[in-house]
């Protein structure tokens, strides 16, 4: 693992790549927005820093030794629900990796402009911002409560451990129960950005939705969006 000299106040983020020139590259970029970065270059030594330094957020290549990219996510997001965005070789691992549902909160496929890696980076960052800013509030839609506060939610009485952004989109159905919202709203609102390919997260995130509170808590509206309809 090596460290980049520490910044003041500076959001720490994890690059995980074993190309070096990548890793080099999506660093000093990243550095140069002023962030503070750690480098790792395979699975076990991921999850050893991500453990070490508790970064704000994590750039994850999806192909690693030791073990790959979908395990280094599950580990960390075990541990501490932490932002990743995912980076694949095609757009066709983008879309087994949306269906997979790996717990990542976005996905840029390789090559990528390093300027959009920042804005993306950017983006999910100020997405954690806003969540921080809000008032503290309980939502209750049927037997699904979320404390907004504390970042934490039930249904049933059951409590479901969400990742920080499979929360803020469950949050943001939630406010608006039986309202059908579009992806592209979604991807504004949640994401805080739109490009029609990033779609595909957002089918990603309602999955895992899905897979942890209920089938039935999310209706797909085809051709449009999500409603949440807990009852």
């Amino acid at each position: 693992m090596e460290h980049s000299a520490p910044a003041q106040a500076a959001r720490r983020i994890l690059v995980v790549d074993d190309e070096m020139t990548i890793a080099e590259s999506v660093a000093a970029r990243l550095r140069a927005e002023g962030y503070t970065v750690d480098l790792a270059h395979d699975g076990p030594s991921a999850v050893a820093a991500a453990e070490a330094v508790g970064p704000d957020l994590v750039v994850l290549d999806v192909m690693l030794p030791g073990f790959d990219g979908l395990e280094v996510c599950r580990r960390i997001q075990a541990r501490r629900p932490v932002p990743v965005l995912m980076l694949t070789a095609r757009a066709e691992e983008t879309d087994q990796l949306v269906g997979l549902g790996v717990g990542a909160d976005d996905y840029l496929t390789k090559p990528f402009s390093l300027r959009v890696l920042a804005a993306r980076v950017h983006a999910l960052l100020r997405r954690l911002d806003r969540a921080a800013d809000r008032d503290g509030a309980t939502i209750l839609v049927g037997d699904l409560r979320i404390d907004v506060d504390q970042r934490r939610v039930w249904r049933a009485e059951v409590e479901a451990l969400l990742t920080p952004l499979e929360f803020d989109l469950l949050a943001r159905l939630a406010r608006r129960p039986r309202m059908v919202l579009a992806r592209e709203r979604l991807l504004e609102d949640v994401w805080d950005w739109s490009d029609a390919a990033g779609t595909r997260a957002v089918d990603s995130h309602i999955k895992a939705l899905r897979r942890k509170l209920g089938a039935d808590l999310i209706r797909t509206v085809r051709g449009v969006g999500y409603a949440l309809d807990a009852r």
